[in-house]
């Protein structure tokens, strides 16, 4: 009988034991199923101690195809994305490249045959308004809400809506730093010895131009007065179109009539028939390049106006002084006294001097609806949202990659090649929350900007300045346009045809030409993009 008692004892000790250490692993939230369950399920908060479980977080990268650029997924920057924000997340970041010429065809690949990263991003807000639709992406309302404090601080309820459909937040959008669009730009010193003022109206602009022609001031052989192309991508005749265009528009005529200017011509818009008649008449005047409508990468203008034939032209509010070399320098190498300078002559009728530039978002980054890491997404978002990481990413270390001057990053040179090459300015294919140099005060982005021109300092200065005067942004929609999603492309395709038959159509048969044009396009397309903006905007407005 004591040895029965003995071994009870015994069994009853060692249960008890089991019993206690299952008790205590339990309220330590390990090794029960029912803990880690509940565990899950809790709301995690920035604050939680490093994931116990590794998890690999895939981001697109975009792949420039520039010379010497190192391992997209191997380098400088993607390593210190993994030594910080990989090591506190207990998480690998792995990029995987896109083409940057072929990323919209790409990403559709990736998305319909579910291999697209965990976090994929474009500018091109149909796409993402066709995602949307196809109920592709992932709401990140709530993940926002629990990870992204920080995230939400930098970027405001004003370029979150962005990323707003249909009342859910299914993209996060990048911060513009910087909204200047496009500049016109002119040979001063081609001016200065004509002896000719700044031109500051389309009239004014236009007798510029037949002096140009006709008095050569170059002495070049085959004079352009001004270089015109006709992008395939994105037609239209530029910033003229705002001398026409009435300055008594309705909010709503704006919204509806000129929503997808940046990528199909406003062609109902009043005074756009305008703009392209004066286009017309260029042309026919021989004022504008003969070769406009064939040059639709604008490699040849961008020939002529480095060998000093062109006296004027329409470009991104920098373009001359962008890098690789840009046309400026070209210029200034083979016509040494050469001077380009932006100016604003399209005057409207209120005496303005109008110029669309970009909406306050950059690129749309969001999570496919396939993707279990969405929680993770915006938590490396978020880390990425701290200045001190922002600062790194745009610049490197301080010191060795870049010497801060009166708060303002200066490069040393170390982020052109090899292992830290930046292939495109401020890093941003890395750190794609920021589009543009992110320092926290304007007036410094505007230096720090300036100084990314070495040589050109003071000149893009003034270009910027120039750009936004007078800036306006389009029209922000929270809904998408279902049928701009479907015939945008080809209404982009038809725009540039239909372009070009009117600047070289005769002047008698240009007005009727117009009309049998815009109904080609509305019957095509248009009138059902119109129909779902009209639609969509009193939706919105509660009409």
């Amino acid at each position: 009988m004591k040895v029965k008692a003995s071994k009870f004892l015994l069994v009853a000790l060692v249960t008890f034991l089991i019993v206690s250490t299952l008790a205590a692993c339990s309220s330590n939230g390990k090794n029960t199923s029912t803990d880690t369950q509940a565990s899950s399920n809790a709301p995690s908060t920035e604050s939680d101690s490093t994931p116990k479980e590794h998890r690999t977080l895939t981001v697109e990268v975009f792949d420039r195809g520039k010379p010497g650029q190192p391992d997209l997924n191997n380098n400088y920057w993607t390593r210190y994305i993994n030594d910080n924000f990989g090591k506190q997340y207990n998480a690998t970041v792995k990029f995987v490249t896109v083409p940057r010429s072929q990323e919209v065809e790409k990403l559709n690949v990736l998305m319909a045959s579910s291999d697209a990263p965990d976090i994929v991003f474009t500018y091109d807000s149909a796409t993402v308004h066709k995602y949307v639709q196809q109920g592709g992406l992932t709401d990140l309302g709530s993940v926002l809400e629990q990870h992204g404090s920080a995230l939400t601080d930098y970027l405001g309820d004003d370029i979150l809506k962005y990323g707003q459909f249909n009342g859910k937040q299914y993209a996060i959008p990048a911060k513009r730093t910087f909204l200047a669009g496009f500049n016109t730009f002119i040979r001063k010193d081609w001016l200065d010895k004509l002896g000719l003022p700044v031109p500051t109206t389309a009239e004014q602009f236009y007798d510029t131009m037949v002096a140009f022609k006709e008095k050569n001031p170059g002495n070049v052989s085959g004079v352009i007065p001004y270089a015109y192309i006709l992008s395939s991508t994105n037609p239209g005749v530029g910033n003229i179109f705002e001398s026409f265009k009435p300055s008594n528009l309705t909010e709503k005529e704006f919204a509806t009539l000129q929503a997808s200017n940046l990528s199909v011509p406003p062609w109902n818009l009043p005074g756009y028939d305008k703009a392209v008649l004066y286009m017309n008449k260029m042309y026919h005047e021989g004022l504008i390049s003969p070769y406009f409508a064939t040059d639709k990468d604008g490699k040849q203008s961008d020939a002529d106006i480095s060998n000093g034939k062109v006296g004027a032209f329409h470009t991104n509010w920098d373009g001359p002084y962008r890098t690789a070399p840009g046309t400026y320098t070209n210029l200034k190498a083979n016509v040494p006294d050469a001077e380009l300078i932006p100016i604003g002559p399209w005057q409207n009728d209120a005496g303005k001097h109008p110029k669309q530039g970009y909406s306050p978002n950059g690129i749309y980054i969001f999570v496919p609806k396939f993707s279990k890491n969405a929680d993770l997404a915006i938590q490396y978002l978020n880390w990425m949202a701290d200045p001190e990481n922002t600062l790194f990413l745009q610049n490197g270390k301080e010191g060795e990659d870049y010497n801060m001057v009166n708060g303002v990053p200066v490069q040393t040179g170390t982020t052109t090649s090899g292992d830290k090459m930046m292939t495109v300015a401020n890093n941003l294919d890395y750190d794609i929350l920021s589009n543009g140099i992110e320092l926290g005060d304007p007036e410094k982005n505007a230096a720090a900007v300036s100084a990314g021109y070495p040589g050109f300092e003071k000149e893009v200065e003034n270009a910027l300045k120039v750009s936004m005067e007078d800036y306006y942004a389009p029209y922000y929609y929270s809904m998408p346009n279902e049928a701009e999603s479907k015939y945008r492309s080809q209404l982009t395709s038809l725009s540039a045809q239909l372009l070009a038959k009117l600047i070289f159509a005769k002047p008698a048969e240009f007005e009727s030409l117009y009309k049998s044009s815009v109904q080609q396009f509305m019957d095509q397309g248009g009138k059902a993009v119109l129909d779902d903006y009209i639609k969509n905007y009193d939706a919105q407005n509660g009409q």
